[in-house]
C-alpha cells in the first residue's frame, strides 16, 4: 500500500530535531500530529474528596510532566504553599528539569533516576524510607510495585486523567497511517469510526497495553518497534522502505 499521509497520535514536538520531521523528508510523506487522548485536571472539589492533606507528606514521587503540572496547580487551588523542605524523587532527568517552571531548582532536594525507569527510581526511594511520599497519578495509571522495600509509605492520588480526544464531523481523516501509543488512542478510533475494520489504513503502535487493544478490536499490527529498531520513527522509516 502506497502511504503518503501518516497520522501520529501525539501531540506535534517541540524541537525542529525530531526523528519524525527526517522521516517525512526522506521519504516525501507527510506526517501529522494530532492526539487521540488529552489530559485533563480534577477539580480542587474532586481532590479535597480524596481526603489527602498535601502538609502530611515530606516528599514527592513524580513520574510525569503533567504530575508536576497538576500538582502544582491544585497546590494554587487549594491555597497550599508548597514547602522549601519538600523533597522531590523524579522517575527521569527530563521531569526533574522540568521542576524548574516552578520551584528554584539549585535550591530544593531533587533526586532522578538517571536510566530513566522506575525500577531505579525506587532503587533510589529506598534509600530515603523515612520519607511520607506522595504520588500524584492518572486515572489511567498503576502505582508502582514497591515490593523492592516494603519499608517505603507512599500514597497514591488521581490529579489528572486521560479522555479520548474526539474527531469533528468537520475534521477529514484522510490518512494512509496511523500510529497509536496508548489504549485509550485505539478505544477513541475505534469510537469516532465505526467502519474502522474496512479502512485500508496501516496501523503502527508500541507499548503492551496499546498492542493487546488492537488485538481486542480486531484491528492488525502492522509496525511496531524492535531491537533493530526501538524507536516508533525508525520503525516507520523501515516499514516505508521495504513498501516503496
Amino acid at each position: 500500500m502506497s502511504v503518503k499521509k501518516i497520522l501520529v497520535s501525539q501531540p506535534q514536538p517541540t524541537s525542529e530535531k525530531s526523528p519524525y520531521y527526517d522521516l517525512a523528508q526522506a521519504h516525501g510523506v507527510e506526517v501529522v500530529f494530532r492526539p487521540f487522548v488529552k489530559v485533563e485536571g480534577v477539580t480542587a472539589r474532586e481532590f479535597r474528596s480524596s481526603k489527602i492533606t498535601l502538609s502530611d507528606y515530606s516528599a514527592i514521587i513524580m513520574t510525569a510532566r503533567h504530575a508536576v503540572d497538576h500538582f502544582f496547580r491544585l497546590c494554587q487551588e487549594t491555597r497550599y504553599t508548597v514547602p522549601d523542605t519538600l523533597k522531590y524523587f523524579c522517575v527521569s532527568q527530563t521531569v526533574a528539569h522540568y521542576l524548574q517552571k516552578y520551584i528554584t531548582y539549585r535550591k530544593r532536594k531533587i533526586f532522578y533516576a538517571e536510566s530513566g525507569k522506575m525500577q531505579d527510581l525506587l532503587t533510589i526511594l529506598s534509600k530515603h524510607n523515612k520519607e511520607n511520599y506522595l504520588l500524584p497519578m492518572s486515572d489511567a495509571h498503576v502505582a508502582p510495585d514497591t515490593a523492592i522495600d516494603s519499608r517505603i509509605h507512599y500514597t497514591p492520588v488521581v490529579m489528572y486523567r486521560t479522555v479520548s480526544n474526539d474527531f469533528t464531523p468537520e475534521e477529514p481523516f484522510d490518512y494512509d497511517m496511523v500510529i497509536f501509543f496508548t489504549s485509550t488512542g485505539v478505544k477513541t478510533y475505534t469510537a469516532n469510526f465505526p467502519d474502522y475494520r474496512d479502512r485500508k489504513v496501516v496501523i503502527g503502535a508500541m507499548g503492551k497495553s496499546t498492542i493487546d487493544t488492537l488485538a481486542e478490536v480486531g484491528l492488525p499490527l502492522d509496525i511496531t518497534v524492535t531491537p533493530e529498531h526501538p524507536s516508533m520513527a525508525a520503525a516507520i522509516s523501515n516499514y516505508l522502505k521495504k513498501n516503496k
